[in-house]
């Protein structure tokens, strides 16, 4: 796939504790992902996925390694804790195995908060809101609150929420885990329009391999070293 990069990590390695304590959680972990790529990671539990998605999240930083994203250089040590969440809050979409919707507001006002919390005026932020809440489906229930939408729509939500600060990347952890066969795969199809129709980058952590065939790339990671996988 070509276009320009969303993220290049390059020998990402975390290590913790140290002496006879010391555990390799990630080893020199390479990937590249274009915008409009949706790459899934395949592994067992401890494999360190986690761990990857942490340090390219801007989140827990590798010992080693660099991270870039949408071609700034921001893991390798020189940045500020603050310029990183700012970066963070700018850049990156965010989707969990549980959709973590604030539970007292609705379905729009979760998308319109990520905008106003970016600088957005709250009339362009909730204008953007209503437009992603529409393009996934989820629309009509813009005024519902959280426990009235089934685990689907929430995931929906969550996306567009992910969506709203128009990241260069989507990083999702096992987003379907808690989601049946049906609407697992529905969502994986989202992530993958998602990346195609608005040019970000999305990486799924994931054990369903049942749905591989939605995704541009597919990664393996086992005891802490990353390589491309087969689909078959």
């Amino acid at each position: 796939m070509d276009g320009p990069l969303a993220l290049e990590t390059s020998g990402l390695t975390k290590v913790y504790g140290s002496g006879h304590t010391e555990v390799v959680a990630m080893r020199d972990a390479t990937m590249r992902v274009r915008r409009g790529e949706v790459v899934a990671l395949l592994g067992p539990s401890g494999a360190g996925k986690s761990t990857f998605l942490l340090c390219v999240g801007l989140i827990n930083p590798p010992t080693r390694g660099r991270v870039s994203i949408g071609g700034r250089l921001m893991q390798d040590g020189s940045r500020s804790l603050g310029d990183l969440r700012r970066f963070r809050r700018e850049n990156i979409g965010f989707v969990f195995q549980k959709s973590n919707l604030i539970p007292f507001l609705n379905a729009v006002d979760n998308v319109q908060v990520v905008g106003e919390l970016i600088g957005r005026p709250a009339s362009q932020a909730r204008r953007r809101a209503m437009e992603l809440l529409d393009a996934l489906g989820v629309g009509p229930r813009a005024r519902n609150m959280p426990t009235q939408l089934s685990g689907g729509e929430q995931q929906r939500v969550t996306i567009a929420r992910a969506l709203a600060n128009q990241p260069s990347l989507i990083l999702a952890d096992e987003p379907t885990a808690a989601l049946d066969g049906v609407r697992g795969r529905q969502v994986m199809e989202l992530f993958r329009n998602v990346a195609h129709e608005h040019g970000t980058g999305v990486i799924v952590v994931t054990h369903d391999h049942r749905a591989l065939d939605v995704f541009d790339t597919v990664y393996e990671m086992e005891d802490g070293s990353l390589k491309p996988a087969s689909r078959a």
